[in-house]
């Protein structure tokens, strides 16, 4: 409704101006005709050739001389008569041409020169175009309400049509927020609504997905503080009801720590799973030597990977690098022990690392057991491991490499895994040398 104010006033407008433009264009070709045959009658004839023009309809026409006497003229046959100004007839007596400016409405007036027997004369014609302005408004009017009424009509049946798949949308939200992440949506189209539909079927796949996780979580965590606390409590009782010597009581005290020391390492890392996994976690970003910190992880290590005689290859080149080092320490000492623990005695570690291009790699290479291709994508979830026959043997709870991969993705790096079952592991490690973008940066 609006736009349909707008048009009128805008087709009343434009209207106005174009046919003011037209019927003053066609007055001074009708004058001009007038001024040729005035000039061409008999100067005997000329009054009543002027009275024959007084009577054309719609139309005033006045013959001024150069003294502004009218010789001959008429008024309009409807209104008041529009008086020639003594500026307007001085210009048109002068040689020029005059057109009125529009404020009389829907009446138009010109202004002509001619010259009889070398004397200045002004021919004024006056138009009246109202009716036939109102008649042409009132079919643009006419012709906007029609299109009005279709463009409506049309406008409702294609809101259903949009309005269809964004309720079955509004309906799907209402199932995925009571937790059915199962439901999918059907569409053929290609337009705006088909990719969000699209777009709704692949938030509600994700949302499953992580539902899952979620469950999944939930439940490696309960199994993997269930265990210990199982053992706790069974090797407790045993102490309490059952009679034993010192040897014996002490190697059920040193299980029973062992499962303690069990559940603090789980609770630690999952606070620090947790932790990591804080959206707007600051890093400590300062710079540090890289490889230095390598060599002291190393060292640090050593009673782990003494004990089974393996052999640390080191190829270090000096890297400075700005990240957060406390983080990053634990990323190298992640790799080293799961390298260790899944490397057998005599074995072989190779650490390399170099700066190029404004990115350090670090590559970690053991000759353990090695990971299928069906396992590396799944190594970086939480509690995944990879020989889970071997679970008491090997140790750990499946956290450490989701440690790994949050942390180094919190300093916008990289890592990739890439394995040979029974031979060989690697694992390299992309890092920016300069401090992250967007992150808080302290004592740098």
């Amino acid at each position: 409704m609006l736009s349909l104010v707008l048009s009128f006033v805008l087709n009343d407008r434009l209207i106005g101006d174009r046919l003011k433009q037209y019927v003053q264009g066609n007055m001074i070709g009708r004058g001009k005709t007038i001024i040729q045959a005035y000039e061409q009658y008999d100067p005997s004839n000329r009054d009543a050739l002027m009275t024959g023009l007084m009577a054309l309809p719609n139309y005033s026409v006045r013959l001024i001389d150069e003294e502004g006497k009218l010789l001959h003229g008429t008024s309009m046959p409807s209104g008041p008569h529009i008086e020639v100004l003594p500026d307007q007839l001085d210009l048109v007596l002068k040689g020029g041409v005059y057109r009125d400016s529009g404020r009389h409405g829907f009446r138009s007036t010109v202004g002509l020169p001619l010259r009889i027997d070398d004397k200045p004369y002004a021919l004024f014609l006056t138009s009246e175009f109202g009716d036939f302005a109102r008649m042409l408004s009132g079919f643009f009017r006419n012709l906007l309400l029609i299109v009005l009424l279709f463009g409506s009509f049309f406008i409702l049946i294609s809101a259903r049509y949009i309005v269809r798949p964004l309720r079955r949308l509004t309906e799907a939200t209402r199932k995925m927020s009571k937790g059915d992440f199962s439901i999918r949506l059907r569409t053929k189209r290609k337009d705006e609504i088909g990719q969000l539909t699209e777009s709704f079927n692949q938030m509600a796949h994700e949302l499953g997905t992580l539902e899952h996780i979620r469950q999944q979580f939930v439940s490696d965590v309960s199994h993997e503080i269930q265990s210990p606390l199982t053992s706790i409590k069974g090797f407790t009782q045993a102490l309490k009801h059952k009679k034993m010597d010192e040897a014996g009581r002490l190697r059920l005290l040193d299980i029973i720590e062992d499962e303690s020391n069990r559940l603090s390492r789980l609770s630690n890392d999952l606070l620090q799973l947790a932790s990591l996994e804080y959206e707007h976690l600051a890093l400590n970003v300062k710079p540090f030597r890289l490889d230095e910190q390598i060599r002291n992880v190393i060292i640090a290590s050593e009673p782990q990977w003494a004990a089974k005689k393996l052999d640390i290859e080191l190829e270090l080149g000096e890297i400075r690098i700005a990240a957060d080092e406390d983080k990053l320490k634990q990323v190298w000492m992640n790799l080293l022990s799961n390298s260790i623990k899944f490397t057998g005695e005599h074995g072989r570690i190779s650490i390399k690392a170099n700066a190029e291009d404004g990115e350090a790699e670090v590559v970690v290479t053991d000759d353990g057991q090695g990971i299928s291709d069906e396992e590396i994508g799944s190594i970086f979830k939480p509690f995944y491991k990879v020989d889970k026959s071997r679970d008491r043997a090997i140790g750990g709870n499946g956290i450490g490499l989701s440690i790994v991969k949050r942390i180094v993705d919190l300093h916008r790096g990289d890592i990739h895994v890439t394995s040979k079952v029974g031979e060989w592991t690697t694992f390299r490690v992309i890092l920016p040398l300069t401090a992250p973008p967007n992150e808080t940066q302290k004592n740098l």
